[in-house]
């Protein structure tokens, strides 16, 4: 059961990023629900022809990204200053999106200031069984290769928390609210 919105902690937006079959689904998912916000899976703002692109084995450009990272940083952003029947405010949501780049978290961070990043990452091979292990709707495991390359790891001056996939998705939902919440309680002081 989700807590009430003016019972809600209130924490920055967390993206949950890393490269497609590391778990950003599942556990943007897990944390959402325990934080009581709400979850947005990045894959639903992609535009068709993004899709249609990565189901055809094709990389995205980052002049395909930027259209949809722009809307996945105005719904960060938008959460904040959207009103409730309480008279608060909605709770910053919890959102699966690759952030694979400096340049695409630079972009959410612009339009969603506080915004932290929790990268899950892992081992090519890892993430390779993974993807050989599920059905997704237009990201082939051909992919896997383009998007290692492509991930730009968060560097020390960006607010984020690191995640090994190897952990279940219970235990990293568990460190990184403990992380959320020390750095919240450290900013109220």
């Amino acid at each position: 059961m989700t807590p009430p919105a003016s019972a809600v902690r209130r924490f920055p937006p967390v993206v949950v990023m890393g490269v497609s079959g590391c778990g950003k689904s599942t556990v943007g998912a897990l944390l959402a629900r325990r934080l009581g916000v709400p979850f947005l899976d990045g894959d639903d703002y992609h535009p068709p022809a993004n899709k249609e692109k990565m189901a055809a084995g094709v990389p995205l450009t980052d002049g395909d990204r930027e259209p949809w990272l722009a809307r996945i940083g105005q719904l960060l952003a938008g959460a904040g200053s959207a009103a409730t029947d309480d008279g608060g405010t909605a709770p910053a949501p919890v959102v699966a999106c690759s952030a694979l780049k400096r340049s695409y978290r630079d972009l959410l961070r612009g339009t969603a200031p506080g915004t932290v990043f929790v990268h899950l990452s892992g081992g090519a091979a890892t993430i390779a069984a993974r993807m050989d292990a599920r059905a997704h709707e237009f990201m082939p495991r051909t992919l896997l290769e383009s998007q290692l390359a492509t991930l730009e790891p968060p560097a020390a001056d960006e607010d984020h928390i690191l995640a090994d996939v190897r952990l279940e998705p219970e235990a990293i939902v568990d460190a990184v609210i403990l992380e959320l919440q020390s750095r919240t309680a450290g900013a109220a002081a």
